[in-house]
């Protein structure tokens, strides 16, 4: 049953201060900036490498990390922290091999990278599906989330909530653009990391009273494999081997070639500073296990019997039980951080995608000024067609999990013509767009079977048995054989036309070039696998 949070007026007001605070950061911070173009969609490509690092985690944590893996490590537990932790590989990815080829050839969007690889086709089709999943998984599912939390946290309705959020939301991110996005998703990382952070100390400081006073307990009250990141018979569908196979195939998607995030790559100062703050990302995805998954663990041994099967409640229950009176507020706000966060990112790339990827080359001589607004007003619509699918949440019995069960219809055919494009030359423009048409239709095939639409039985995962991991995967595979085949059945590419846009072998992206010093990105990357091969051994 729902647990609601009876907010006292202090709380309250922290909450509100914290709302307007955010407005104002958002609006000042280009108040002095002639909002053109470059400031509006890459902030003038000024942004340093730390900025760059923090407004990619920022951009993905979202409401649906703080209650999703929450609830996810109360029912499955550590299990789902592989979507952190497999991040750290793709940001490792995004930093070496498409980084450099992003910066040098100086785009604004990832669909420009394709046209330049491929050709203008390819640049609309994927500039329509990252809109697709603009609509559908950053802002949609995340409105949704943010709208249930504060159904429970306040008794305000889903629809009222939703409403709210939108609001709030578009008038700093329609305003300012990707700088305003960034300075406030920094200022919300801040939140995110402390709120989270309080709740895991006073789930931690629970535990003796309890009955929990050493490891061994703690193991004792949890579920088998609570505890494991690595399983072999996960009810989830996260077996090992669908973890390292699936999860790449949507990682290299999010974190390398969707709009939404790589945006901040695209406006930093530098090529080091491209490099880098996807790696400072990488590092702060080793965080969200330890603050988000585990005190999900942590609840199941201290209020499953108050939880019971609404794993969705475990946050505001572990909010109402454990945070005093005076922090409610500040935790409440990390919450509204985490979602502002997200909607914003997502709102502002989509903006960009209809003004440069469409609006621009349909009619190049579009002004600057006229562009601004055309990215503007698309930024309303999307978030209105956002708002009416956000109320589509309540189909899907984990939040975290419809994401990741959208990104594997969305990610299979980008993540290929990607690949494919920095890696091999002879890849032709015809093989893209077969691809990217193709593994869409596919994806919409697999997403309508496994909705539950057609009653409660997920056709595909129920059905075949397949996970939505695995046919990730799968599709991946398809994909794959369909680009070879075509490429190789078309002509090949001139060489000038892909000139320093593909890399010309795999090695070249360690060994291409001297190191330069400690801080060398590759030296980095090497410190991050390292960590994260640790990591793997002590918590597999």
């Amino acid at each position: 049953m729902p647990t609601h949070i009876r907010i006292p007026t202090l709380d309250l007001v922290i909450i509100i201060a914290y709302i307007v605070a955010i407005l104002a950061i958002g609006i000042l911070s280009t108040r002095k900036v002639k909002v053109t173009g470059q400031v509006f969609f890459l902030a003038g490509r000024s942004l340093p490498w730390g900025i760059v690092g923090a407004a990619l985690f920022a951009s993905n944590i979202s409401t649906i990390h703080l209650v999703g893996l929450t609830a996810s490590g109360y029912n499955e537990g550590l299990v789902w922290g592989n979507f952190e932790w497999m991040a750290a590989l793709t940001l490792i990815l995004l930093s070496l091999v498409f980084a450099p080829f992003y910066f040098r050839s100086r785009i604004s969007t990832l669909p420009e990278f394709l046209e330049r690889r491929y050709s203008p086709a390819s640049r609309s089709l994927l500039a329509f599906m990252a809109i697709t999943a603009a609509l559908f998984i950053h802002i949609g599912m995340s409105i949704y989330a943010g709208a249930a939390v504060f159904e429970q946290f306040f008794g305000v309705s889903v629809v009222t909530s939703i409403l709210i959020v939108a609001i709030v939301v578009s008038i700093y991110t329609i305003l300012g653009g990707l700088r305003a996005v960034v300075v406030t998703e920094t200022v919300n990382t801040g939140f995110l990391l402390l709120g989270a952070i309080i709740i895991t100390i006073y789930a931690f400081l629970a535990l003796p009273a309890h009955g929990i006073h050493s490891i061994s307990d703690f193991r004792a009250a949890v579920k088998p494999d609570q505890l494991s990141m690595l399983q072999r018979h996960s009810q989830a569908g996260l077996n090992w081997y669908a973890v390292f196979l699936g999860y790449p195939i949507l990682g290299v998607w999010y974190w390398c070639t969707d709009q939404t995030i790589v945006q901040r790559v695209l406006g930093a100062r530098t090529e080091r500073d491209a490099q880098l703050g996807p790696l400072l990302a990488g590092f702060l995805k080793i965080l969200p296990v330890f603050f988000l998954v585990l005190p999900g663990v942590i609840a199941y041994v201290l209020f499953h019997d108050i939880i019971g099967t609404s794993s969705n409640q475990t946050l505001p229950v572990m909010i109402n039980e454990l945070v005093p009176t005076g922090l409610k507020g500040l935790i409440s706000a990390a919450v509204l951080a985490a979602l502002l966060s997200a909607v914003s990112a997502a709102l502002n790339s989509s903006g960009t995608l209809v003004a440069v990827d469409i609006v621009k080359r349909l009619r190049p001589e579009t002004s600057d000024q006229n562009l601004v607004q055309i990215g503007r007003i698309s930024s309303v619509i999307v978030m209105i067609l956002a708002v009416l699918w956000s109320t589509q949440g309540g189909r899907y019995t984990s939040i975290f999990e419809a994401i990741n069960v959208i990104a594997a219809d969305l990610a299979p055919p980008i993540t290929t013509v990607f690949l494919f494009g920095v890696f091999w030359r002879r890849g032709t423009k015809e093989a893209s767009i077969v691809t990217l048409i193709a593994g869409f239709l596919i994806g919409a095939v697999s997403f309508v079977l496994d909705l539950p639409v057609f009653g409660n039985e997920k056709l595909i995962t129920h059905g075949l048995g397949i996970s939505f991991m695995m046919q990730a995967w799968w599709v991946f595979c398809i994909c794959s054989i369909l680009f070879i085949v075509v490429s190789l059945l078309t002509p090949a590419p001139a060489p000038e036309k892909i000139e320093g846009l593909t890399w010309d072998n795999p090695l070249a992206v360690i060994f291409g070039r001297p190191v330069e010093g400690f801080f060398d990105p590759r030296i980095i990357a090497g410190l991050l696998l390292g960590t994260m091969a640790v990591l793997y051994c002590v918590f597999r």
